[in-house]
């Protein structure tokens, strides 16, 4: 089970609902299984099954979730999301996953 810790600018309504998520459910949980980036360009047109419903709820279009990881094992997700539909880019992933490893490492201040 992932547990969140952080979050800036998702619906007050929708924290109950994404304060603790399965691995293998969601971008985050998929993410977890994969140990790898999960990226949808528009969440609130995807049909890949990866997205749970209620994540089209955030008004998230293009998303982002990357793994953290503490000597190499996952241990949690970093994730963002746009508001409008939005591809990343390759670095743009490699930055995020950079972020999240160093997170993973050193931990939160």
């Amino acid at each position: 089970m992932l547990q969140l810790v952080a979050q800036i600018g998702l619906p007050p309504q929708l924290l109950p609902v994404v304060q603790t998520i399965p691995v293998g459910k969601g971008i985050a949980g998929e993410t977890v299984v994969r140990n790898a980036p999960v990226t949808i360009c528009n969440l609130q047109t995807d049909s890949s099954g990866v997205a749970r419903p209620a994540a089209r709820q955030t008004g998230v279009g293009g998303a982002l979730s990357v793994p953290l990881r503490r000597a190499g094992m996952v241990i949690g997700t970093l994730g963002v999301g746009t508001k409008r539909e939005y591809e990343f880019t390759p670095e743009e992933t490699a930055l995020l996953q950079a972020i999240a490893d160093l997170i993973g490492e050193r931990g939160l201040p």
